[in-house]
């Protein structure tokens, strides 16, 4: 699962930095998602599902805190902006009135490996998931989810695409886990919808 646990040392500080405008096109697309149940809750209280969008060339971008799957509507204090990350040494630097989503790390790795990147997002969809299970580029099952494994072969992955339109891939090791990107939260949203 996701949300409910965090796989890398969390350097958090703990400040209330992030504003309704830098959330509202997130917001948009996450309440969207929600509705569609891509992002939720399970029975046994883990959440899965977030989305981010860079911020800079630097590599930070705000993302969904943790364990606000079940939430329908976030406010700015359930986003978080990591500031620095290393999936190599498996750690992130966040700061906002909560900590992190676990996938960071992955959200992070798109970033770094593709400077076109600038929106992620992961949604969970057993259905979808089994329909492009290795029709899609699809990750080695052996990876867990928000581990530098993860990381490595989401950056193999992502730079290997023979086509930028492709934009998804699929977490073999992680049952359900899904992921787009794009140029923008449309772009990576509108490749998930077209999917559906």
């Amino acid at each position: 699962m996701d949300e409910g646990y965090i796989k890398y040392q969390c350097y958090w500080t703990r400040e209330d930095s992030i504003t309704s405008e830098e959330v509202r096109e997130l917001n948009h697309w996450r309440s969207n998602l929600y509705k569609l149940g891509l992002i939720g809750e399970y029975s046994n209280g883990i959440g899965f599902g977030n989305l981010s969008r860079r911020l800079n060339p630097q590599h930070q971008f705000i993302v969904t805190g943790t364990q606000t799957g079940a939430i329908a509507d976030l406010t700015p204090q359930q986003y978080t902006k990591v500031t620095e990350f290393d999936w190599q040494q498996n750690y992130v630097r966040c700061s906002g009135a909560i900590k992190a989503s676990s996938e960071s790390l992955t959200h992070g790795a798109l970033y770094a490996a593709n400077p076109d990147v600038k929106a992620v997002i992961h949604i969970h969809s057993l259905n979808l998931w089994q329909q492009l299970l290795d029709v899609v580029p699809t990750t080695a099952p052996d990876c867990a989810y928000g581990t530098p494994e993860m990381a490595e072969e989401i950056i193999r992955l992502s730079q290997a695409m023979t086509t930028p339109s492709t934009r998804i891939l699929v977490m073999s090791g992680h049952e359900e886990g899904i992921i787009t990107f794009g140029k923008d939260l449309n772009e990576a949203g509108n490749t998930l919808l077209r999917y559906l």
